[in-house]
């Protein structure tokens, strides 16, 4: 019998905000594998909610991260070198957008929020990946979460759309520039799911309703599927896999047509 085995492995978890976050379920599949976890919670408001699950799992370090401070990003890989002196695994599940660019038009969005929102959502990732090189002595595996509206617009996603056809274009390049040091990069295009971050985009029950009925499956997908992909790309059976959007969405994105 073929298994799934992390064993040996270090994961990096950040993005992790409670029970319902797609990168706890992506934590929770790591250590089922067997891989060793550091998790991040954003602040001390975030904490109470993170610090239970981290306990729940046995996470080696648990640490601050707010990618939007200056330093705290790095001092999670200094605590990472100290702790294993290396890493197999990162997991990146941040995304922000300014309640007002992420409610209204982006022929409106400002500047300012904008920048902020890419220097979150995507570049953050990209610094990630800068500062997991060095410690990925034995290669890994980068992951990231996208959505379908940075490939096609999607009502009431606005900002968001382009912040994220930033990160899958981002994935493509981390992926051609780090492959000779065997590290992989992809990035999981999850269906709608209920999660706090979803629930910041308007009218979000209706865009869940019909991703069931335009899906293959005829169903969304849940946190735990999401964290399943995330497992497989972060293992050996994924080896020869990087520079990919896998879509995780019940088929959604092949965009067939209902016929009632």
């Amino acid at each position: 019998m073929e298994l799934l085995d992390l064993r040996g492995r270090k994961a990096l978890v950040i993005g992790v905000a409670n029970a319902d976050s797609l990168a706890w379920w992506a934590a929770k599949h790591f250590r089922q594998a067997g891989a060793d976890l550091a998790m991040t919670y954003l602040n001390d408001k975030a904490k109470p909610h993170v610090a239970p699950l981290a306990e729940e799992l046995g996470a080696e370090l648990l640490l601050p991260c707010d990618v939007s401070v200056p330093g705290q990003l790095e001092a999670v890989f200094e605590a990472i070198k100290a702790k294993w002196g290396k890493l197999d695994i990162g997991f990146h599940a941040i995304a922000w957008a300014r309640k007002e660019d992420l409610h209204g038009r982006l022929t409106d969005s400002s500047a300012e929020g904008f920048s902020e929102s890419m220097s979150i959502s995507c570049h953050s990732f990209i610094c990630m990946a800068r500062l997991a090189e060095p410690l990925m002595i034995d290669g890994g595996s980068l992951i990231t979460l996208s959505y379908y509206g940075a490939e096609k617009v999607v009502d009431h996603y606005n900002v968001m759309g382009p912040v994220k056809a930033a990160l899958e274009a981002s994935v493509r390049y981390l992926a051609h520039e780090l492959g000779q040091q065997h590290i992989r990069v992809n990035a999981i295009s999850a269906g709608p799911i209920k999660t706090r971050a979803a629930s910041g985009i308007a009218h979000f029950d209706e865009l869940l309703a019909d991703a069931a009925a335009k899906a293959p499956l005829r169903r969304t997908v849940d946190a735990c599927e999401v964290g399943r992909v995330a497992v497989v790309l972060a293992s050996d059976y994924a080896a020869s896999i990087t520079g990919e959007i896998v879509h995780a969405d019940a088929g959604f994105h092949v965009g067939g047509m209902v016929l009632h």
